[in-house]
């Protein structure tokens, strides 16, 4: 019979008269002491934030917290309307729709620089590899991931924010720079404008940060919890979900019940 693999956690422990999360007392270590920004850099990193880092997470975190009527939100409001006694069930149900086009672009866009530059300390072409990255993606047709927006143009706002605040944290490395060319040379090959996005920012800034790519949509996951808890007090306060339902079943419908 084979031998049964321990089961092993190194996150948190609890006592009578303690909790210890990541080696740190909650109590008299982390309430009122960190904020939620750095409570989940400590978790994802197994460290507490430096001051700059503390910063520059915070700050990529905000980013992602509230972006208006998005399927995900819309999928919150649905969920909390047909399930208003589970708000927990309406917030995941918009969780379910971070993926490759909205917020989880972060993963790939952090997956194609981290694969690009594997070694930030090397000396590398950064021109050449943007070329190569562009190329690749040109060559299958797809979408060069964190570049390019339907509403934001010519620029993303938010990327131009965060890369300031990278520089001004010395977070402006690599990866940063890399993203940028990246950006500048799509726009060339693809001929139209593609600025840099707030995920694209995002995805470079969190590999300066040395937070490996699969965890990166954590981030956005983290982030937008909190904006759609305010979605569903919103539609708790001032109800959407049902006249969306509504309006939409009539449109959709509506050449069906003509006379």
């Amino acid at each position: 019979m084979a031998k049964r693999k321990s089961i092993r956690t190194d996150i948190a422990w609890s006592a009578v008269d303690r909790i210890t999360v990541k080696g740190h007392d909650l109590c008299t270590e982390i309430l009122g002491k960190l904020s939620l920004g750095d409570m989940a850099f400590l978790e994802i990193t197994d460290r507490l934030p430096t001051p700059r880092e503390s910063v520059m997470f915070n700050a990529i975190a905000v980013t992602l917290v509230e972006h208006g009527l998005t399927p995900s939100s819309i999928a919150a409001r649905m969920t909390y309307t047909g399930a208003p006694e589970a708000m927990q069930a309406a917030v995941a149900a918009g969780l379910c729709g971070l993926g490759s086009v909205f917020v989880g672009s972060m993963e790939t866009a952090a997956r194609m620089l981290q694969e690009a530059l594997p070694d930030p300390t090397v000396d590398a072409d950064l021109d050449q590899l943007a070329v190569q990255i562009v190329e690749r993606f040109h060559s299958r047709k797809q979408i060069v991931p964190g570049i390019g927006h339907t509403l934001h143009k010519p620029v993303d706002p938010r990327a131009p924010r965060l890369f300031e605040i990278a520089a001004e944290q010395g977070y402006n490395g690599p990866y940063v720079k890399l993203m940028q060319k990246v950006g500048a040379q799509a726009e060339k090959v693809y001929g139209k404008s593609l600025p840099v996005n707030a995920t694209g920012a995002i995805g470079a800034i969190a590999s300066e940060l040395q937070l490996p790519w699969k965890i990166v949509r954590g981030i956005g996951v983290l982030a937008r919890a909190i904006g759609l808890v305010g979605h569903i007090l919103e539609e708790m306060k001032n109800p959407m979900a049902y006249e969306i339902k509504q309006r939409a079943e009539e449109e959709a419908t509506a050449h069906l019940r003509q006379p």
